[in-house]
This record gives structure tokens, C-alpha cells and sequence, in this order.
């Protein structure tokens, strides 16, 4: 018997049952699909997109004659054109879409052309995950059945000259597919969603809590925590599960859950099976397609080209910033356990672009990656090379050790006489003594990564931590405007951003 019944459109459960090849192949299938659909845009007539095609060796081809992008470079030279409405820039017609970024770093916010074949990738990209559930043993599967919680942006968009625009979540429930309203899953619902204040959507969602009989829950998991617990605050419950016994899944992504994981599970009655997905503004890149596993299997054959620069000296600067003609390889020719940047080629537009993000090889079989951080979230003053999975990782072995809950914190680099050190600013409302928690947190970096133990007997000579309430990060959050949906507070935090920050808790007394 079916775990659900779910007709699907012949298009889907065609891109569903695509024939499975090794890697190159299939990316290579992928390149030379893009390729031809863009190949009479202004892009593909300029970088020869035909002569590609025609090489025995489009990949390496493709590469030596198209530059790579990052988003300054890409929208000045390219982007800006399809705001102003010009059809066949980087893809074919008029693009309708645009994802606004929902950064806290850069002061304004990016614009990321979405087109209807981009949203259809995505589409198709969720149900593949959906179907993995088949896979996975000892879960309740009559769940899959039931409302489909999904927090994200507003669906009512911004509405410019020839375009709208809004978050990338917002975009994709305006555009859910028709057969999947009609099975009634989709909650908040259509009017719910379009609310583009916060506050009010999160009370007409604890409004609506008790009418609902909800099993997956989707979205960022410092948002989805502060629903929970106002419902559980607004009902009287002892926990989510006496509303939503039903409720199984956890679909996230956009940020490590391993920090949220303790205050979380503290909301349920029973445990939850969390499943990671890499959605970012510019696709649907990767899922976690097993059980009991941290790796992400890449979406290899669904219209997403991906390219990897080694994430070291050679190919980026002290800021992050990558080299003009960076090493760059296929998935093919990378190597397990070794950190790379990330660059994509879509059915967007977006042509060997870096989307900013580092991520690990972890299983080369199964094409399967880790996110470890953000090429400009790193910490590296003195060579220690520390990654935001290393902190993930040290925050939740402390979290462990100290028996407390941090759902956040961000880590500065600061002078130190003539060296340097990290500044820490830590999340919870349980009592720790923050020397302690600082020592925690250093002892369990060393274990993590051998460059930060060096360094921390030479250059690196302090680690210190700031022990501040829950609510802090949030109302930092709020008071720049980016509050709910995708937005998420940075790792780490430099320049303007930390003045900003440092500003606004000396305002608050902290």
C-alpha cells in the first residue's frame, strides 16, 4: 500500500523517475540541456554558448570561455537588465520573479531572478525528497497525509515596473501547485499567507492552531520555535503534541538545527524526524534523502549545474572574496572531507555563480554534502581557520556538557594587544557562568579543528563569551526590519554589522 495517494502531473512523475547515471553524467547532461535552452539569450550568444555545445568536452569548454560571478558582478553586468524588463538576457523571456535576499549583512538587499521553470525544478526537487520517506523505517507515515505547516515569507509580493518580488518562500507557496491545495494540506492557507506583518501572521497561525491536524512543519527553526511556543503559551499545553499529535517531520534548512535541537525538543511530547534541505534563493541544490545520516544527496539531474573551488589561500582572499580565475572543478574531481565553494549554473539565469556557501564532500557514492558555512563566515585572523560547522559543532557539544539550551549565537574577531581573540555572544535563558562556557567552547574547538589548537598557544590569546537572554537576538533581528520567514542572524558577525550590533546592545544596557 502507498504511504499517501498522491496522483502527480505526468511532467513530475516523469522528472521523479529519471534514469539514474553516475554523476558526470548527469551533470553533464544537465550543462548541455541549460545550454541549449539559453543559447539565444544575450549571454549565451556572447559566451559562444553554441561553439560549447559542439566541443567533445563541454564542461571543461564551458569553463574556459564563461567567467564566474558573483552576485555584484552578475547583476551590474547582466542582472539589472531583466529588472528593467528586457526579455533573453540570461534566460529565455521576461523574468516575472525576483527573491529578495534575506541576508543581515549587506545593506541592500539582493535581487535573484526566479523563473517558472526555476519554481517547477524546485517543485519537482520537494516531491523527490517526499518520496525518499519511503526509505526511512520506524516513522509514522500516515502523517505525510496530514496539514503541512509551512512558515515562510509573505506570498502578497512586492510589486516593481515589470516584476514582483518577496522571499524566495513566499514565491514558492504562491505557487504551489493547484492538485496540491486542492488536497487540503497546505496550511496557513493561501489568506493567511499573504500577511506580510509577522506579528500579525504568527497570531492568526496560534488563532487557527486548534483547527488544524498538522504532521510536517517547514521553515527556519528560531521562527518556527517562538509559533510553538505561543501556542502552547495561548492553549495551556504541556507540549505541541497535545494540539498536533500527528505532527513527525521537521523539513529544515538555511541554518544548522544542532543549536536549536535542546530548547526544541523541550516543545514536544514525542520525538520528531528532522529532515535537512539546501533551498537556497537561487534553487533547490541538495536534500537529505536517508535516514540517520548528515549528508545532503545533491540534486544532480534536475536543471542545477554545480562547479567547486577549493576553499583555501589560492582561491580567496582574507575576506572571502574569490579569485578572478579560480581553480574550479566538477563533482567528479572533488574529494571527500575537503572544503569547497560553491558555484551554479540554472535555469534561472545564473551562470557559474558563487552563492557564497562552502560545503564538504562527505560521501563521494552518493553524492552527498554538508554546508559548512559561508565563505565570508569564517574565522581565519591568525590561520585557525575556523568554520561555522566547527562552532555548530562546539556549541552543541557545550549545549551538551553544561546542560543548557543556546538557539543562538554569532562570534566576533577582536585585537588583543598585538594579537587577536574571539568575542562570543551566546543565547540562553538558563544560568551558566560564561568563563565556564568560554573554556567549554574553546576546550571543544581544539578537539574540532587542529588550526585553531595551534594557534590558540601563538596569535589567538583570548576567547571570551557574552551570555545574553533568548530574546536579544530577535529584537536585533526586528529592529533591522528582518524579522520571520528566511531571515536568519549571521555566525559571525565583521565590520558595519558588528558596530551595529555592539551599538544596539550598549543601547539595551548589555
Amino acid at each position: 500500500m502507498a504511504i499517501f495517494d498522491i496522483k502527480l502531473p505526468k511532467s513530475i512523475a516523469r522528472a521523479l523517475n529519471l534514469p539514474v547515471s553516475d554523476a558526470r553524467r548527469q551533470q553533464l547532461k544537465v550543462l548541455k540541456k541549460l545550454l541549449r535552452k539559453a543559447r539565444f539569450t544575450q549571454f549565451g550568444q556572447l559566451y559562444k554558448f553554441d561553439e560549447i555545445l559542439l566541443s567533445r568536452h563541454p564542461g571543461k569548454r564551458f569553463q574556459q570561455l564563461v567567467p564566474t560571478y558573483n552576485y555584484t558582478k552578475i547583476y551590474n553586468d547582466w542582472w539589472y537588465k531583466t529588472l528593467e524588463g528586457i526579455p533573453d538576457v540570461c534566460w529565455p523571456g521576461v523574468i516575472k520573479y525576483f527573491a529578495l535576499s534575506s541576508g543581515t549583512s549587506e545593506a541592500a538587499s539582493k535581487y535573484i531572478p526566479i523563473t517558472k521553470d526555476l519554481i517547477r525544478s524546485n517543485t519537482v526537487t520537494s516531491f523527490k525528497q517526499l518520496l525518499s520517506l519511503t526509505r526511512y523505517e520506524n516513522i509514522n507515515k500516515s502523517a505525510i497525509g496530514k496539514g503541512w505547516l509551512m512558515l515562510g515569507g509573505s506570498t502578497q509580493l512586492q510589486k516593481g515596473p515589470t516584476y514582483y518580488a518577496g522571499d524566495l518562500s513566499g514565491i514558492q507557496q504562491k505557487n504551489i501547485p493547484f492538485w496540491f491545495l486542492g488536497l487540503g494540506l497546505y496550511k496557513p492557507g493561501k489568506k493567511i499567507a499573504r500577511e506580510r506583518d509577522w506579528s500579525k501572521k504568527l497570531e492568526e497561525v496560534v488563532e487557527n492552531a486548534p483547527n488544524w491536524d498538522i504532521g510536517f512543519i517547514v521553515g527556519v527553526p528560531a521562527w518556527l520555535q517562538l509559533c510553538i511556543e505561543k501556542v502552547i503559551e495561548r492553549y495551556n499545553l504541556n507540549n505541541i503534541h497535545e494540539m498536533w499529535p500527528n505532527l513527525s517531520f521537521y523539513v529544515h534548512g538555511g541554518v544548522a538545527m544542532e543549536p536549536y535541537k535542546k530548547g526544541f525538543e523541550k516543545l514536544l511530547g514525542k520525538p520528531l524526524t528532522y529532515i535537512e534541505t539546501y533551498l537556497a534563493s537561487e534553487g533547490f541544490l541538495a536534500y537529505q534523502s536517508r535516514q540517520e545520516t548528515r549528508g545532503m544527496q545533491l540534486s544532480l539531474n534536475n536543471n542545477i549545474f554545480f562547479e567547486f573551488v577549493p576553499f583555501d589561500d589560492n582561491n580567496f582572499d582574507s575576506e572571502g572574496n574569490m579569485v578572478e580565475d579560480p581553480e574550479v572543478y566538477m563533482i567528479h574531481e572533488i574529494e571527500e572531507n575537503k572544503d569547497y565553494s560553491i558555484l551554479i549554473s540554472t535555469n534561472a539565469g545564473a551562470w557559474r555563480y558563487a552563492i557564497g556557501d562552502t560545503v564538504r564532500l562527505v560521501d563521494k557514492e552518493r553524492s552527498e554534502i554538508i554546508i559548512t558555512g559561508r565563505t565570508k563566515h569564517f574565522l581565519s585572523l591568525v590561520g585557525e581557520h575556523l568554520s561555522v560547522d566547527n562552532m555548530n559543532g562546539a556549541i552543541e557539544m557545550a549545549s551538551g556538557e553544561l546542560n543548557i539550551s543556546i538557539p543562538e549565537f554569532t562570534v566576533a574577531g577582536v585585537p588583543h594587544g598585538s594579537f587577536f581573540a574571539h568575542e562570543w555572544y551566546v543565547a540562553t535563558d538558563d544560568k551558566v557562568d560564561p568563563v565556564k562556557l568560554a573554556e567549554v567552547i574553546d576546550a571543544k574547538l581544539k578537539i574540532l579543528n587542529d588550526d585553531y589548537e595551534v594557534e590558540r598557544k601563538h596569535a589567538l590569546k583570548a576567547v571570551t563569551v557574552n551570555v545574553l537572554p533568548e530574546h536579544v537576538f530577535m529584537d536585533f533581528m526586528n529592529s533591522k526590519g528582518k524579522v520571520g520567514g528566511q531571515h536568519k542572524f549571521p555566525r559571525v558577525v565583521k565590520g558595519k554589522m558588528f558596530e551595529e550590533w555592539k551599538a544596539f546592545l550598549r543601547k539595551r544596557g548589555y
